[in-house]
């Protein structure tokens, strides 16, 4: 596995391989790794030549600074899993690396995908994902890229992406993960208490009850 720090280094070792017609897969993620990343992880392993990991926690998605300061920062952990998980690059840059001083995000017209719901209450939120995730796709230039169905609006959002920008990639989802309770794996369940485990494992399981109860 190879570790890059810097997009300079990645692009010019991606186009040794894409010169050897390497098909190149991408999972984005902003690391504290848990079982949903490594499934994405293996779903590319499968189809791809060879499988880059993004570890990069980005700012511009953020409307809270406590929410950002919050967030796991596990990297020596995220990269012993992708090791095990035979992973062959992870590119995990500085923020300077991938943002100019005093660059905004870009502004996208995603219409009511991301006005409603979570973008309703978290502001500019889904542009600063698509600012990033366009970054990503224009240096690494994959030919697929893997989203878990945990963050249903995000993959969403991520497919209007491609399609406006008219962006080479496919846009490839796996079913959510899950604790045993039902609770849906993410990287913030770790700054969750027993207790508040056990209450959101409530939202999956009415939903589950709905479903099985709904009338015909």
């Amino acid at each position: 596995m190879q570790i890059f720090k810097t997009t300079t280094d990645l692009k010019h070792f991606l186009d040794n391989c894409r010169d050897n017609n390497k098909e190149i897969s991408l999972v984005p993620t902003m690391g504290g790794l848990h079982d949903g990343h490594l499934k994405l992880v293996d779903r590319a392993r499968e189809i791809s030549d060879i499988v880059v990991v993004s570890i990069f926690i980005n700012p511009t998605q953020f409307n809270n600074p406590e929410d950002l300061a919050n967030y796991p920062n596990t990297l020596d952990k995220d990269l012993s899993l992708l090791k095990k998980a035979n992973c062959d690059i992870v590119y995990a840059p500085k923020i300077s690396d991938l943002y100019i001083s005093g660059e905004m995000v870009k502004n996208y017209n995603f219409g009511d995908i991301a006005a409603l719901m979570e973008g309703e209450y978290r502001p500019e939120h889904f542009n600063g994902m698509a600012t990033i995730v366009e970054k990503f796709f224009r240096i690494i230039k994959p030919t697929k890229a893997f989203f878990g169905q945990k963050d249903l609006q995000q993959l969403q959002v991520v497919k209007a992406l491609v399609k406006q920008m008219k962006i080479p990639t496919e846009i490839i989802s796996t079913p959510t993960i899950r604790e045993k309770s039902g609770l849906a794996k993410s990287s913030r369940n770790k700054l969750l208490s027993s207790t508040d485990k056990e209450n959101a494992s409530l939202i999956y399981n009415c939903l589950l009850y709905c479903r099985n109860n709904k009338t015909k």
